[in-house]
């Protein structure tokens, strides 16, 4: 049995990860066996540019915290076990985990929770196939300013018919004067 400091030590740690997965957007569990610490280093480099905190994490304390949530997850809980966990963007993690096992074969996504809801590699993959919320809302501005720019050509072809229409009057009233 653990001595009362390193249990101690443990239960912090669960709470800990609870609270950041009650927090927690989304996070997506993988098995990183196998990547070289150059493919490690860069994939915690373009996830801490994310805002994605990226960490291996015993998945006793990864059990324990997840049944703290309510979410069930044992059967993902196989093997060593890597979290990435965002605070503000749902499908960030997703993104970039299924980018990496794509470009590394090692890398393998067990599964996630993303918005409350366990959701398997499927699941996570159609995620990952999701435009970002910049992409989704450059596309509603782009949607929106069509129709502006033909108001505002229309009003403008009004209003230039009525100067031409003013100026010709102009122009006939001064040939009569």
């Amino acid at each position: 049995m653990p001595s009362e400091k390193v249990l101690n030590l443990k239960k912090a740690k669960v709470k800990e990860l609870s609270e950041k997965m009650k927090a927690a957007k989304s996070f997506i569990l993988a098995d990183y066996r196998g990547l070289t610490v150059e493919q490690d280093t860069k994939m915690r480099r373009e996830m801490r540019a994310a805002g994605v905190e990226y960490t291996v994490i015993k998945n006793s304390i990864i059990r324990f915290a997840a049944q703290e949530n309510g979410y069930d997850l044992n059967q993902y809980l196989v093997g060593p076990t890597a979290l990435a966990i965002s605070l503000n963007d749902p499908v960030a993690p997703s993104k970039l985990l299924t980018k990496f096992a794509k470009e590394f074969e090692k890398l393998e996504i067990k599964a996630g929770v993303v918005e409350g809801k366990i959701v398997d590699i499927n699941g996570i993959k159609a995620i990952a196939s999701l435009p970002s919320k910049e992409e989704l809302v450059a596309k509603v501005v782009g949607g929106l300013s069509g129709p502006l720019y033909g108001i505002v050509n229309v009003l403008n072809a009004n209003i230039r018919g009525l100067v031409v229409a003013l100026n010709a009057i102009a122009e006939k009233k001064q040939a009569e004067a």
